[in-house]
């Protein structure tokens, strides 16, 4: 740094030969006595070691020569005084720099260095150089430290010793000697003192990385201009750029003390779209990098972001990495929409996860949604294989046997995880996805375990929020997120998006807070775990259908639904992942809690109901299901019942129920309240030797009643002569045209009342 380059400050005196009046005999300050027609001065023309020279016969005891102009005193700015003397008569005096140092309003400094080093002159026509160097800080080298409160000084030098001598001086210079000591004064290594260009196509990398060995901690500075880097180039000191960086996509740029999206964005010339990919690469490649920090910047883009394409020379990750504390959105562009692809293919159930024959193959993107006659909800494009013209879904279909047009539609993903082979262990933390009706959220890989998103709201997707292709989503862990949808103003029915869907196990999703969706998810793996959500899908239809918020594909389901709040939606249970979907010699719909959650639907049709089984295929039945401690209400309205069975595809088998508990519920406008297993009194009031009882309003799915628990006379059961019967009836269960009555067949005719305890299912 060079203040009289950059800055244009003048910092040299005057030479002599323009005149002695700026030049004082005293300090220098306004009004001090000047040398102009002074008779112990005067200025030789022509000297022969100095050319012109300023000639004084020492007469005070210390004879002061200053410079009354103001030398500005700027902070981090060191001059070096500088002064050429030789004796030529009468006594040797010794010489000084020196000067007189001025603060605002044109005080005095005091407490200060006014001199420097003393130089004695031995003899005549011996030319003597003395200088000293003067700045704000106490720095090596610095011999007047005048602080942070001088302003400007009037310099010079100082003649001292024996009077009556006589000296010849060269002209005073005054110089800007910064260089010397920034990088000690504000720890700065600025990578053009390495070799660096700036011009955009000399590769810097090499200067930069002697900079930064250089540095040993100190901040490294990108001074302005355009750095072309042909290699990765990893920082281990902190940086600073205030110019831009341009460097290979396969190049890694590892920033290690600064490792935040800021200082990348500040490196790509503000392009955080850039900045956030190059980050994301190092974040991947160094092991140093666990967290990605936003600092609360958004990223903008006009594209979506190929995951795996930033970090070229990955195809897995499996270490835990965080990006986390910002925002994601976008520029509408063409780059978002909608690829949309028909072709043929054939479907064979002995091959359960296999498209063949397809038609324009090389047309269809992996991550594809596939659309068709028997193809369950979200079924995607997991792989392909082009010239054996196959395709690998994500899940089977359930009845697609044959060829077919099918529909692949990919969505686009403001960030895309699907080229990648596997993934682990990754967080998004208090992120927004800021949608804005115009593309969908995350796609997630292929494979992975582990990830996560915690504090993010997923705002305004236009088709899906969180998408697995494959099993990603393994154990993956969902937590006070919020999903919040771009088509709140459409009905229910005319809806698309979907929250997110998972096809792997132990996904958890807790907390959450999601608002009119289609369909918030559609669950393929088991042992789920939703817990604390709020689900929300009503509309202004009155009364109007209501879909299902959380949708169950997989029979043995082993999923734990709890202390949610289920609002104008339901839950659906179905079967529509498999591919021979009639029972064969497998788990039926099976091991299921819904157990302390609140119901709630308003202006709802009044068949609708919050609990659906939907068997794809015959033969199914339910053993494990768990309905307990719940809230139901209906505003607005009633609701015939709270579950029932959808038999669009199939009936259910209900001689094989087993291991079901409906108890504890609280209803509120549910016409038919259900327990199992039930609790009822029945009264008989005239003698009857049979005892019919029909519990069918009150009995889960409208199914069999296949067992009695308990029978307890309340009361005396008395004969046809008022005398009390002590014996006790054998039962029939499923009688009745829809087996749901018992039948108690006592010894003779009684009447009386009993309370009784049936159920749906077998004993166990």
């Amino acid at each position: 740094m060079n203040k009289a380059i950059t800055d244009g400050i003048v910092f040299a005196p005057p030479a002599f030969a323009q005149g002695l009046e700026m030049w004082s005999s005293g300090d220098g300050t306004p009004g001090s006595d000047s040398y102009e027609n002074a008779l112990n001065a005067a200025f030789v023309p022509a000297d022969q070691d100095f050319g012109g020279a300023l000639e004084i016969q020492k007469t005070d005891s210390v004879q002061k020569l200053r410079y009354m102009g103001e030398t500005p005193i700027l902070p981090g700015c060191y001059l070096r005084v500088r002064a050429r003397i030789k004796a030529v008569a009468g006594n040797l005096p010794s010489v000084r720099i020196a000067g007189w140092a001025g603060g605002a309003g044109g005080a005095a400094v005091t407490g200060v260095t006014m001199t420097g080093p003393q130089v004695a002159l031995n003899a005549y026509g011996q030319v003597v150089e003395v200088s000293a160097i003067v700045g704000s800080g106490n720095r090596a080298g610095v011999d007047m430290v005048w602080g942070a409160t001088a302003l400007y000084g009037h310099f010079g030098l100082d003649l001292i010793g024996a009077n009556g001598g006589v000296v010849r001086i060269d002209d005073i210079e005054i110089e800007d000697v910064t260089n010397v000591f920034l990088r000690d004064y504000v720890s700065i290594v600025d990578v053009r003192d390495y070799g660096a260009v700036g011009d955009g196509t000399t590769d810097d990398h090499a200067a930069f990385e002697a900079a930064d060995a250089a540095a040993q901690g100190r901040e490294v500075l990108i001074p302005s201009g355009t750095y072309f880097l042909g290699e990765s180039v990893t920082f281990q000191s902190p940086v600073r750029f205030e110019g831009d960086v341009t460097i290979p996509t396969d190049k890694i740029l590892s920033l290690t003390k600064n490792f935040d999206l800021p200082t990348y964005s500040d490196a790509f010339g503000g392009n955080t779209e850039m900045a956030f990919k190059k980050a994301y690469q190092a974040l991947l490649n160094n092991p140093d990098h666990v967290e990605l920090d936003m600092c609360g910047r958004k990223v903008e883009l006009r594209a979506p972001i190929d995951m795996q394409a930033a970090v070229a020379n990955r195809t897995t990750y499996g270490m835990r990495h965080v990006i986390k504390d910002g925002q994601i959105s976008i520029v509408p562009t063409a780059n978002f929409d909608v690829d949309v692809v028909t072709s043929q293919a054939t479907y064979a159930p002995g091959d359960p996860k296999q498209l063949t024959g397809v038609v324009n193959v090389a047309n269809i993107e992996i991550g594809s949604l596939v659309q068709g006659n028997g193809v369950g909800r979200e079924i995607y494009v997991r792989d392909k294989n082009e010239a054996a013209q196959t395709i690998t879904l994500s899940h089977p279909l359930y009845d697609a046997a044959g060829t077919q047009t099918f529909t692949f539609r990919r969505f686009k993903y403001m960030l895309d995880f699907s080229r990648f082979g596997r993934i682990s262990r990754c967080l998004f933390q208090n992120i927004e996805f800021q949608c804005s009706g115009d593309c969908s959220a995350v796609m997630l890989p292929p494979t992975g375990k582990g990830f996560m998103f915690q504090d993010c709201f997923f705002t305004r997707a236009r088709e899906r929020c969180i998408t697995s292709p494959g099993e990603g989503d393994q154990g993956m862990m969902i937590d006070r997120c919020q999903f919040i949808s771009n088509e709140g103003s459409k009905l229910a029915t005319e809806r698309t998006s979907i929250a997110l869907n998972t096809n792997a196990n132990d996904v958890k999703i807790r907390n959450c807070r999601i608002t009119l969706f289609r369909h918030f998810a559609i669950i393929g793996g088991s042992s789920t775990i939703f817990s604390g959500n709020h689900l929300f899908q009503g509309d202004s239809a009155n009364p109007g259908p209501r879909l299902a918020g959380i949708v169950l594909t997989r029979t043995n389901n082993r999923a734990t639904i709890t202390g949610n709040y289920i609002d104008n939606c339901a839950i659906e249970w179905s079967n529509e992942y498999d591919h021979e979907p009639e029972f064969a010699s497998e788990f039926s719909f099976s091991s299921l809690s819904i157990t302390g959650n609140i119901f709630l639907c308003s202006s709802a049709a009044p068949w609708f109901t919050f609990l659906t089984v939907k068997p794809h295929g015959p033969g199914h039945f339910v053993s494990g299901l768990a309905v307990t401690g719940n809230t139901i209400r209906v505003i607005d309205g009633e609701l015939d019942k709270f579950e029932s069975v959808d038999t669009t595809f199939a009936t259910v088998n209900y001689e094989r129920f087993n291991n079901i508990r409906f108890s504890d519920n609280i209803f509120h406008n549910v016409r038919n309240p259900v327990q199992n297993p039930l609790v009822m009194e029945h009264t008989e009031s005239s003698v009857q030797r049979a005892w019919t009882i029909a519990p069918k309003p009150k009995l889960p799915f409208n199914a069999w009643l296949q067992h009695v628990e308990s029978l307890i006379p309340s009361g005396p059961i008395r004969d046809e002569n008022g005398d009390p019967h002590y014996g006790m009836p054998y039962y029939d269960s499923k009688q009745g045209p829809d087996n749901d009555e018992v039948v108690f067949r006592w010894e003779k005719p009684v009447r009386g009342s009993v309370v009784v305890r049936v159920r749906i299912d077998d004993l166990l």
